[in-house]
């Protein structure tokens, strides 16, 4: 019998292999009931016999680190895998920290792709290039090849308080179909509109009407589902200054 193994035998009596396993003629293999071997592919005396059995336990990741730092205004992700097994890659999900009139959701910002199996080290990075200044916090959607996934824990950093007097940021994404989401902030306390016009200069919608606070990102999601194909402008308003951006909607 030559053997070459690297397995992981869990609580639930399911058996991860990540490499070969090679037995003699005449060897007999016992599974003892309510067990499970995961396997990319079965081949029995050289002949091979099918495309081999999947666990439905915790994905067989191991996740050794994740963080997120501030490099030239971008913010940089990287982690690192000591094991991967039918790993199909990583979801970069952003969640910005911010004080807004609709509750904060998680949004997928980027994909990267796995190793699929790999019993060495994998280093893993990615650049979010869309974030302006404030808190955000991030986490990895990591998905195997059957299609389910597991959560990472989240990680926070900050890119910086907000600059001079007040910042609107372009919509992200741009064009979009059929939301995009809206950032902005001021550096002092205020009121504050945030308006959507058609290229008519006709008033589709208002986003935002209230009270701001220095320092804070908020963020608004514009939904054009029920709108045509075209350019529309967003204009936020303040008591002291006005800033305009162009934006496309396209089906």
């Amino acid at each position: 019998m030559k053997l070459k193994i690297f397995c992981l035998l869990t609580v639930s009596s399911m058996l991860y292999c990540q490499s070969n396993i090679v037995y003699g003629t005449g060897t007999t293999i016992e599974v003892g009931s309510g067990a499970d071997v995961c396997a990319d592919a079965v081949i029995v005396n050289g002949t091979h016999s099918g495309l081999g059995t999947f666990c439905n336990a915790p994905l067989p990741v191991e996740l050794v680190s994740f963080n997120a730092n501030v490099v030239n205004d971008k913010i940089e992700l990287n982690w690192r895998t000591a094991t991967e097994f039918n790993n199909y890659g990583f979801e970069l999900e952003r969640e910005a920290k911010v004080v807004s009139s609709q509750n904060s959701e998680w949004e997928k910002i980027g994909f990267v792709k796995g190793a699929g199996n790999s019993n060495s080290v994998r280093n893993y990075t990615f650049v979010d290039n869309t974030v302006s200044n404030g808190s955000y916090s991030y986490r990895l959607k990591q998905l195997d090849k059957d299609g389910n996934y597991k959560y990472s824990s989240v990680v926070d950093v900050n890119a910086g308080q907000i600059p001079n007097d007040f910042v609107l940021n372009q919509n992200y994404p741009n064009p979009f179909n059929p939301s995009t989401r809206i950032q902005f902030g001021v550096n002092k306390n205020t009121h504050a509109s945030l308006i959507v016009y058609n290229i008519l200069g006709s008033e589709v919608v208002t986003l935002f009407n209230g009270n701001v606070t220095a320092g804070q990102i908020y963020y608004v999601t514009f939904n054009g589902n029920n709108l045509a194909s075209g350019i529309y402008y967003y204009k936020l308003l303040t008591n002291e200054k006005t800033a305009v951006k162009k934006m496309l909607l396209m089906k």
